[in-house]
């Protein structure tokens, strides 16, 4: 009969309403025109968030901190005490201050994650070695009372590319190490580091073999290029990785 309206049909509305509050705006900022969000890009749109981005390498001004809910800070070739030779540097950590401080929520992935930890007070310096290549990353003891990494398998396979390293910020918890380097990442309020890769895809890692495939030199934790497309087949595990990582933050942080 017309004009009557349902049960399942206000469950239906609901969910879209509920769907639609739930929409984040997350903003990239990209320091490299090869070092782009890659899966966490797969990631937001099939959950129907939307992305903007700032592109720091075409010196792109920044947006307004009511811009979006969530910030991703990307890698990059630079290291974070580069400021002469990138000034966009100090504009940078500026902004990650201001967006600290105005409790957004922040993902920063290898540079981003050393510019994440400076903000906070976790000083950068060249680790003991460059850690490029297929590596163990092992959660440690104080990731076991994060929402957000505990449900993450004990030891997991990820990408690295990465030859300084942060100390853990002041108040914040270590959760991740490997061999190579023993911080790998760190959580302080709605901030997480991360000194490896989990948003890496396979034309990624052909993107860095192009544009940085000069520091692939022998080393301890060095992988040569036949090894590491020899292992290739990780993307998919460490992708599954990064979703639920992903899916923590989302369910953990944001109230939509």
């Amino acid at each position: 009969m017309t004009g009557i309206i349902r049960a399942e049909d206000i469950l239906h509305i609901e969910l879209i309403i509920s769907r639609r509050k739930k929409t984040m705006r997350i903003h990239s900022l990209e320091h490299e025109p090869f070092e782009g969000l890659a899966n966490i890009e797969v990631w937001a749109k099939n959950r129907g968030h939307s992305i903007s981005r700032t592109l720091l390498f075409n010196n792109e001004e920044l947006p307004d901190i009511s811009d979006f809910d969530w910030l991703v800070i990307m890698g990059g070739s630079m290291n974070i005490y580069e400021e002469e030779k990138y000034p966009w540097l100090v504009s940078e950590k500026n902004f990650i201050a201001e967006a600290i401080a105005a409790k957004k929520i922040i993902l920063g992935v290898c540079l981003g994650s050393q510019l994440a930890a400076d903000v906070l007070g976790g000083r950068v310096s060249k680790n003991k070695y460059k850690e490029i290549g297929w590596f163990p990353v092992s959660l440690t003891g104080e990731a076991s009372n994060s929402p957000v990494f505990s449900t993450l398998p004990g030891t997991f396979i990820a990408f690295h590319w990465h030859g300084d390293t942060f100390k853990i910020p002041p108040g914040a918890a270590r959760t991740a190490q490997s061999e190579g380097c023993t911080n790998q990442a760190f959580e302080y309020g709605l901030v997480i580091g991360l000194q490896f890769h989990l948003e890496y895809s396979a034309e990624s890692i052909n993107l860095m073999f192009r544009n940085c495939g000069d520091e692939l030199v022998d080393g301890e934790y060095t992988q040569k290029p036949d090894e590491i497309v020899s292992q290739i087949n990780n993307v998919h595990k460490m992708n599954d990785i990064l979703n639920t990582l992903l899916d923590n933050i989302e369910r953990e942080y944001f109230t939509g």
